[in-house]
């Protein structure tokens, strides 16, 4: 329940409402950590590699050509691995970022350049393909990524659902 209260200060009048906030006890605090458990992000990693290696078979079946397999699993993983650099990158960040307190700021800018990599080392997949897969089939690639991408929108729909299952 809030209640409401005024204050006049120099002919101004200001709103001040009382919180009911409390903070947690120890034991309250467990608890509340025992019940919303954290995830790992490597489960969509792992996730965009399945992804990758479905989209390779049904490439590979519906062309009847190994190399439309190839395409779409090299897609795939041009997504994943740079993703893996980034959880490994960014949980390394949020362990030291524990320690180092107040430094915020520094840690949004760690965050943001493996966010970069990240970006950049797909794009550099991508542009390196014709390069490393020769006979390279563009749209089971393509299909590859678009597969491997979506895995992060897979991932906001399960996770609530997972959270009610534990």
């Amino acid at each position: 329940m809030t209640t409401s209260a005024s204050i006049k200060t120099d002919s101004t009048e200001m709103d001040v409402e009382d919180s009911d906030f409390k903070p947690l006890s120890a034991e309250q605090a467990q608890q509340l950590r025992e019940a919303n458990p954290e995830l790992s992000p490597w489960w969509v990693i792992v996730a965009q590699v399945v992804a990758g290696l479905v989209v390779a078979g049904i490439a590979w079946v519906w062309t009847g050509r190994p190399i439309a397999g190839a395409s779409a699993l090299y897609g795939a993983l041009a997504v994943a691995v740079p993703a893996a650099l980034f959880v490994r990158g960014a949980m390394r960040v949020a362990k030291r970022g524990t320690q180092e307190a107040g430094l915020a700021s520094a840690a949004m800018l760690r965050f943001f350049v493996w966010e970069l990599i990240k970006l950049g080392l797909t794009i550099a997949f991508l542009a390196a393909a014709p390069w490393l897969v020769s006979g390279l089939n563009w749209l089971a690639m393509l299909a590859g990524v678009v597969a491997a991408m979506k895995m992060y929108w897979v991932a906001l729909v399960v996770r609530p659902r997972l959270l009610n299952r534990i």
